[in-house]
Parts: C-alpha cells; sequence; structure tokens
C-alpha cells in the first residue's frame, strides 16, 4: 500500500505499508482529501514520539464495514477513547488517559490509501458539500470548540492572534456571535481575505492592540503568545488553539495580578461543523493553496511549509 511514513523524524514515501484490517465495530475508509496541519509538521519535527503513517484531517469513502455506510462518504473524529476509565465516565472521553488519537498516538493516520477507524468516529457528509469543503471538518469542529467553552455576544471585544490556517477558520466561526472581531497576522496577503469578509484585520509589528475581553492565540509561538498576553484586559481570557514546542516564557505572576484566564482549546463538535458546511456558512475554497496527489506526498509538504501558504492537500482519485 501507498502512503508516507514517518519514524525518527524523517518522512518517507512506501509503496510497501501493510494493508489495514478493520477490527471489530470498524470500517475500512480510503481517503479522498487529506489535508496536511501544523500538527502533522509538529509530528515530523519531534513535537510527540510517533512512529507510523500521520494524518487526521481526512474525509474518505467507506469501503467495508456496516451495509448501511458502504459507499458513503465521512469524515472522523480522531481521538479513540478506552470508554472504561474514569474520565470516559465523566464524560470526557477525548482527554481518555488511554486514548488514542488517529495520525498522532498510537494509531495509523490518513497519509496512505486506506485506514481502519471505528464505526463510532464516522459522520457522513451531508449531500451537497463538495470533498473541499468537507475536508476542514475537523478543524472547523475544532475552531468551534471556543464557542462551546465561552459564550459571546455583542459586547465581548475578541482578538484572534495568527493569519493561518486555523486563525481564518476561527475568525470565520466567530462572526454569527455579533462579537466585536479583529483580526491580528503578519501577512498582509493571508489578511485580505478576512478583510474583504468585513472583519476588522490588523498588521504586527508595529504594536499590539490592548483591552481585549477575549484573545485567541493560534500561532503556537512565543511571539503570538506575548501579543496575546499584552492585548488582554485584566480579568480576561487568553485561549490557547495552539501546541507549542519546547517550554514557553511565561510571566506566571502578573497573570496572577491581572486575574487572567488561560484556557485551553482543542478537538471540537464535528456535528455542527458539517451543519454549517451543509449550510454554505463559510468561504473555505480560498484556504486551498494546493493538491498534490498521495504519490506526490513528499513534495505537498514541502510546499505546506513555504511561507504564506494556507492549505496543502493530497488526493487519491475515485474510483
Amino acid at each position: 500500500m501507498l502512503g508516507l511514513w514517518l519514524a525518527d523524524r524523517a518522512l518517507t514515501l512506501r509503496r510497501d505499508l501493510p494493508e489495514p484490517v478493520a477490527g471489530p465495530d470498524e470500517a475500512l475508509v480510503r481517503p479522498l482529501l487529506r489535508g496536511i496541519c501544523s500538527t502533522d509538521h509538529q509530528l515530523v519535527d519531534g513535537l510527540y514520539p510517533f512512529t507510523g503513517v500521520p494524518g487526521h484531517e481526512f474525509v474518505a469513502v467507506v469501503e467495508a464495514g456496516p451495509p448501511e455506510l458502504l459507499g458513503c462518504t465521512v469524515v472522523a473524529e480522531i481521538n479513540i477513547p478506552c470508554g472504561h476509565c474514569a474520565l470516559c465516565g465523566r464524560g470526557l472521553a477525548k482527554h481518555c488517559t488511554h486514548r488514542q488519537a488517529i495520525g498522532i498516538h498510537g494509531r495509523p493516520g490518513a497519509f496512505a490509501e486506506r485506514l481502519a477507524v471505528p464505526v463510532a468516529n464516522l459522520h457522513r457528509v451531508p449531500a451537497g458539500v463538495a470533498l473541499e469543503q468537507a475536508v476542514f471538518t475537523e478543524p472547523l469542529a475544532a475552531a468551534l470548540e471556543i464557542q462551546e467553552q465561552i459564550d459571546f455576544g455583542p459586547e465581548d471585544l475578541v482578538l484572534v492572534v495568527g493569519d493561518g490556517k486555523l486563525g481564518q477558520l476561527i475568525a470565520q466561526s466567530l462572526v454569527p456571535t455579533g462579537c466585536r472581531l479583529s483580526v491580528l497576522g503578519r501577512h498582509p496577503a493571508k489578511l485580505a481575505p478576512l478583510a474583504r469578509l468585513g472583519l476588522t484585520t490588523l498588521t504586527a509589528p508595529p504594536g499590539a492592540p490592548a483591552g481585549f475581553d477575549v484573545v485567541i492565540e493560534c500561532t503556537g509561538s512565543g511571539a503570538g503568545f506575548a501579543l496575546a498576553r499584552r492585548a488582554v484586559r485584566p480579568r480576561g481570557t487568553i485561549v490557547l488553539k495552539s501546541t507549542y514546542r519546547g517550554t514557553l516564557a511565561v510571566d506566571v505572576s502578573a497573570l496572577v495580578v491581572d486575574e487572567v484566564r488561560l484556557l485551553g482549546s482543542r478537538c471540537g463538535p464535528f456535528e455542527q461543523a458539517l451543519r454549517l458546511l451543509a449550510g454554505g456558512t463559510f468561504d473555505l475554497g480560498y484556504l486551498i493553496d494546493a493538491i498534490y496527489p498521495l504519490a506526490d506526498g513528499l513534495a505537498a509538504f514541502r510546499r505546506s511549509r513555504e511561507r504564506g501558504v494556507l492549505k496543502v492537500l493530497m488526493s487519491s482519485p475515485p474510483r
């Protein structure tokens, strides 16, 4: 089987990968489009110890499994909980002590021709949603998770720090809340589509704004966190949407004095993301910079690392 293989911080293209075997209550799916995200690059860079096939953003067709799903177009939640630990029992399955994560931890991912996925993780893609939209379900759900954690209203002054893929999705997802929203980035070309959608965009440097009720940090960089810290008001909230490689320098005493809340946020509601995609709520096509065939996956990774590039996808031809 063809696919990308990660081992010892080296990504290679292999044609000898073993075919996946679906276990009990699992389905065999064939990805049609796969998205490369920052987490995939962090895996290659050694953020987490992972050996195997990466890839967790994908839209696929079911090739084997329950009869009612055969031939259906699906997306998949990435966390696979044990279902038995104390956290699972409290409804915190995505924080399961023994969880696996597709293409990230303990489970092969989507950067191959096929993979096995628990049926419980699958969601059917509504009719009329294009593959190029459906492939954004996982990151859009992650963006929507913020609204599961915070109630936004017209009086809230909100800043998104970061003009990359996730920052763009978060900004669009917040528009319906009516909050007073701004997006801060370093790339005028990336901010331009958001400005055309009517959002307030700010460019840094020279300086960061201040006085925001909620600041959402999407860069995963120390500089981005520093901007977020300067922008949040006392008793405001900083939402952390990106993982950070290495240690992050934080003046914790200043956070205590200003009573600033730090809120981690990651995976979110797939059903809501799919409903919004089906309703045509989001303009996502502009995020796609290039689509490569899976066989050119290494070139796709190189392109996705280039400065200014947003989303790079890998495809497999339909049968």
